[in-house]
């Protein structure tokens, strides 16, 4: 069984990018409801499909399985919920974790959000300087709702 504990957070400004890797997500909901979901992604060339639990706490079951890119595409454009989630995530080091920086685009262009997976909800970790306020607990900042309620709908309040 797979527990991802994540944290999620804004960012205060660019200074992550400069050693960065990127990479582009398209993703899609099968199923948002209730807190569980079921998302199609392709990241890059590779497709996958991911199950999540309801959130306890920061924490939830995830199981996320390979799927063929070309299988991938017709789910995104035919069965998945619309509009599909378009990003791109950032990969960064800071300390002993690695970061991933999603910079959305379309509907929730100017989100810019951080994202840390622990051990545990009380494992410590230093923050860098381009971390901005922990978003975690509100879901809003979901990628399942982001399709319903796009961030250019609320920024203003964020």
């Amino acid at each position: 069984m797979a527990i991802e504990i994540e944290k999620k957070f804004l960012v205060r400004n660019q200074d992550w990018k400069k050693d960065a890797s990127a990479t582009v997500y398209y993703q899609g909901y099968l199923c948002s409801g209730s807190g569980r979901t079921v998302r199609v992604r392709i990241a890059g060339e590779d497709g996958y499909i991911t199950i999540k639990s309801k959130h306890t706490g920061i924490s939830r079951l995830e199981f996320e399985y390979a799927i063929p890119v070309e299988d991938a595409r017709p789910m995104l454009d035919q069965v998945c919920e619309h509009p599909i989630i378009h990003k791109q995530r950032y990969l960064t080091r800071y300390g002993d974790f690695l970061w991933e920086i999603d910079e959305f685009y379309g509907e929730n262009e100017g989100l810019i959000l951080a994202e840390i997976e622990l051990q545990s909800e009380d494992q410590e970790f230093l923050k860098p300087d381009w971390l901005g306020k922990e978003v975690s607990h509100d879901g809003r900042y979901y990628n399942a709702s982001l399709i319903s309620s796009p961030y250019s709908q609320w920024r203003d309040d964020a």
